[in-house]
């Protein structure tokens, strides 16, 4: 079988640029006290069919664990992530390794959770993560309740039952947010943060996950899987890591760090923020395709209906960003946030993050429900209650959101 495209090579040769891991440093520094704290322990994983969870769990399945329990409403997600588990070669797969398509607000998974735990390491990455979330009060209602509000239903019966380490995903887009989803993960580190005397608990901003599921460059390989043209903004920068440095950084920032930590990835502004045309470009080169630029999307579709096994010419629309909560660039940490850069090689540690009271939480909890109650609420109306609570949420509104476009 002759492999024409090996996606791992092109992302850390054209993406990331990194031949290997940005991890591997403070893996080899840390290696021996991260086996003191993973070895032998049982781990719950939450949203693990996902791309940054299921590398979460390859990351720590180098390691020898006694019991792996899995939980996503993913359910073919779930049978990939066993089928790929079990056939490579390196993970220490413990006998004791199940997994449920389940919500984790769910009731069976609480009777599960008290069934089979207590779990030395519980990690959550069930969260909405797309900017085109927010589409109109439906989307938004979920998100905030999936990023936010079910979190602390999650944190209440981990009190129950305090694991050793907890360890919560969050976004780059919560440093200085301008859509409601960053907003939502800001807030959702400041609850869980109001734990961090309860709970040893630790999260990350990390950069865009290159290739992973939803992302824009995984959309380009569907559309020439199915013969479509590539619809691309320009001059939108981002930050990237590879799938499995994402699960290694999470796994780093669970083990290793102190209670309300957030970690983010040491990553240089001019030379590893990559706009996402760069991306297309080279991605057409690899595959060996040149980009035929069209001047609108109905141009694109229409030259995407001549293409067959021997064409070179791909239809591409690039077009100016013009949809809400959309920033050129990305960050990891404000002004007003304490760093420590030096107590992991290529990882930086937020110390300092905003630790609201339990009345404060509660607060900003009955606003949102009471809110979203009502039958009359917009979009505007949340947003208001997040800059009232947020003052670094500045809401960047165009009226369009991404699921206009290609």
């Amino acid at each position: 079988m002759h492999l024409q495209f090996n996606l791992e090579k092109f992302i850390n040769q054209k993406v990331t640029g990194r031949s290997e891991s940005l991890l591997n440093p403070d893996l080899q520094k840390y290696y021996a006290q991260m086996q003191e704290h993973i070895n032998n322990r049982s781990v719950l994983v939450i949203g693990g069919a996902g791309t940054i969870g299921a590398s979460f769990i390859k990351a720590i399945l180098r390691f020898r664990i006694k019991k792996l329990v899995v939980v996503d409403i993913n359910e073919n997600g779930l049978t990939e992530l066993v089928r790929d588990l079990r056939s490579s070669d390196g993970y220490h797969i413990p006998e004791d390794f199940i997994t449920y398509p389940v919500n984790f607000n769910d009731h069976v998974f609480e009777k599960l959770f008290r069934k089979l735990g207590p779990f030395d390491i519980v990690a959550n990455f069930a969260a909405h993560k797309h900017v085109r979330s927010e589409k109109d009060i439906f989307s938004i209602e979920a998100m905030i309740e999936n990023n936010l509000l079910r979190a602390r239903k999650l944190l209440d019966l981990l009190v129950e039952f305090p694991p050793e380490h907890f360890f919560c995903v969050s976004t780059d887009k919560a440093a200085n947010p301008v859509n409601i989803m960053g907003a939502s993960k800001k807030l959702m580190e400041e609850l869980i943060i109001s734990y961090s005397s309860k709970i040893p608990i630790k999260t990350a901003r990390f950069a865009n996950v290159a290739f992973s599921n939803g992302s824009l460059p995984l959309g380009f390989l569907e559309r020439v899987n199915k013969r479509q043209p590539w619809s691309c903004p320009l001059g939108i920068r981002r930050f990237f890591v590879s799938p499995q440095e994402s699960g290694e950084l999470c796994l780093i920032a669970c083990v290793m760090g102190e209670s309300g930590d957030i970690f983010f990835p040491k990553l240089d502004e001019t030379k590893d923020m990559i706009p996402f045309d760069q991306i297309a470009l080279d991605l057409l080169n690899s595959l060996g395709l040149k980009a035929d630029i069209c001047k609108t999307e109905e141009e694109a579709k229409k030259k995407a209906l001549g293409l067959n096994d021997n064409s070179t010419n791909y239809p591409i629309y690039f077009f100016g960003s013009n949809t809400s909560g959309e920033k050129s660039f990305e960050e990891f940490f404000t002004d007003e946030e304490q760093l420590d850069t030096e107590s992991f090689i290529n990882l930086g540690v937020i110390k300092n993050s905003k630790k609201r009271n339990v009345k404060e939480i509660d607060e900003i909890f009955n606003r949102l429900n009471k809110l979203f109650e009502s039958d009359e609420f917009s979009k505007i109306d949340l947003v208001e209650i997040l800059n009232e609570y947020l003052p670094n949420f500045h809401h960047i509104e165009k009226g369009k959101g991404l699921d206009t476009n290609m």
